[in-house]
């Protein structure tokens, strides 16, 4: 392996940083139809990472545009990184978020999706700044790296490297043989279902801004609302939660199935293994928590936000039970009621959620379904070697045999997930967390998921977290974002070394 090319790395990332500053400048309309104070912060703020990326782009214009699977994880985690620190600067010129570790916290879980917020009283804040605060969701959803994989061609570089560090799952499908076709009409499908949303959700009863501003954060699976209450504060109108339940769970499929669904080709849709198991296990976990609701609930106990859920009332236990779901297994953290309020047993089937994930291919963060569909069958095939020791059984998904590197990578994958949520509940109660909250602050940053246990309920919010809590459970937001793998191979020595 040649020298690293830090000219193209720097160049990419002067890129990402411009294409940032543009989206920040989208804002500031918002700001401006509303006669807020905001403008000149967001204009600023946009202004000044439009001119980082682009000395940083100018200076390496020429760069030799060899680029590698090494320089890939660079950009990948570094443009992460990049977004997320010039993402603050809307935040900290306008005085919405004057501190600088909240600031960072609250773009980290922004562009992660993660839809964790220190914030006390969103409604407080500037449409302008509401607006950019769930513009970080939608360009984080889908990869802003993979929408500038549409235009690398210009500039004479491949993307293939970016697209495999971008999504390192095991999916493999592509619409379009060229990585740049498939991923314009990535960004199409995203763009459309976004606008969908948005039209549902204003002719069921939301205001234009809210709509819009749920219809990104739903479709990136992030979580971020513009009410203090979140979805809840919607509970009088049912439309509405149920409307976004369903892009929600679109959110959570792969979009190669959501471009054969608009193609017409359902066939294909419903001979996927991973989706047959998302739908039926959704749907299975969903009339489990209702009919725990249902009859097991005690009526004393407010189990929606804002609105009394007594035992019985079917349609509202139903409605709820769903959405919470859909929320939690794709990562979204919308809220509509406080499940950790829930009995007992509702609560903990909530929580092993968390470790669910929606589908490879998705905005969704988490394991992913198919990981954990692959390490059942490698399971199951172990018990059957113990019996048939000499036997050569492959693993078989989608009617195909997965070939046993795939099988070793996830296993380890899944060991690693665990090794660091574990860790990491360890750490942050060494950082202030009581057990129950350091378990669910662990397991929903990683995820990417938002609300938690303990102190950090869906009710709740990360503001009383310690500095040193807010970093931490940002890095961890990073780090699943990505699949691990992408930023923690930065952190050992043999992927710095010359080979």
């Amino acid at each position: 392996m040649k020298n690293l090319n830090y000219q193209i790395i720097i160049s990419f990332l002067g890129l990402t940083s411009m294409l940032n500053g543009v989206f920040m400048l989208l804002a500031i309309p918002f700001s401006l139809y509303h006669k807020e104070d905001a403008v000149s912060g967001i204009l600023t703020a946009g202004l000044v990472t439009i001119f980082i990326g682009f000395i940083m782009w100018f200076t390496n214009r020429n760069a030799p545009k060899n680029l590698h699977k090494k320089e890939g994880y660079i950009i990948v985690t570094f443009g992460w990184l990049i977004l997320s620190i010039t993402g603050t600067l809307p935040y900290l010129f306008t005085g919405a978020i004057p501190n600088f570790t909240d600031a960072i916290f609250e773009t980290m879980s922004g562009y992660t999706t993660t839809g964790a917020s220190i914030l006390n009283d969103i409604e407080a804040l500037p449409k302008g700044i509401l607006f950019w605060r769930s513009a970080t969701h939608w360009i984080g959803g889908m990869g802003i790296i993979v929408l500038t994989i549409a235009i690398l061609p210009m500039l004479g570089i491949g993307g293939m490297q970016l697209f495999m560090a971008e999504a390192p799952g095991p999916s493999a499908d592509k619409m379009h043989p060229r990585i740049t076709e498939t991923a314009k009409r990535l960004w199409l499908i995203y763009f459309t279902l976004t606008m969908a949303e948005f039209l549902l959700l204003k002719i069921v009863g939301m205001d234009w801004f809210d709509a819009i501003n749920h219809a990104m954060a739903t479709l990136s699976t992030g979580g971020f609302s513009t009410k203090n209450t979140s979805v809840a504060y919607w509970n009088g109108l049912p439309l509405v939660q149920y409307i976004i339940s369903l892009f929600m769970f679109i959110a959570g499929t792969n979009f190669i199935l959501t471009y054969f669904a608009f193609k017409g080709r359902f066939k294909k849709i419903l001979q996927n293994e991973e989706y047959k198991w998302y739908f039926l296990g959704t749907l299975a976990v969903v009339i489990t928590i209702t009919l725990l609701i249902v009859n097991f609930q005690d009526p004393n106990l407010q189990t929606s936000v804002n609105h009394p859920m007594p035992r019985g009332e079917t349609e509202s236990a139903f409605r709820h039970a769903s959405f919470q779901v859909i929320a939690i297994i794709t990562t979204t953290g919308f809220v509509t009621a406080d499940f950790t309020m829930w009995n007992s047993f509702a609560t903990m089937i909530m929580f092993a959620l968390f470790f669910i994930g929606g589908s490879a291919g998705s905005t969704s963060g988490g394991v992913k379904v198919v990981r954990h569909i692959i390490m059942i069958k490698s399971s199951i095939l172990e018990l059957k070697k113990l019996l048939h020791p000499s036997a050569i059984i492959p693993v078989r998904y989608g009617g195909k045999a997965v070939h046993q590197s795939i099988v070793f990578n996830i296993l380890s994958f899944f060991v690693l997930y665990m090794l660091i949520f574990i860790l990491s509940s360890i750490i942050l109660t060494f950082l202030g967390l009581d057990f129950t909250s350091a378990l669910g602050a662990a397991a929903s940053s990683i995820g990417n998921i938002g609300p938690a246990l303990g102190s950090l309920s869906p009710v709740d919010n990360y503001a009383n977290l310690s500095d040193a809590a807010k970093w931490f459970c940002s890095f961890l937001m990073l780090i699943g974002r990505l699949e691990l793998f992408t930023v923690l191979i930065l952190l050992t020595p043999y992927f710095w070394k010359k080979n």
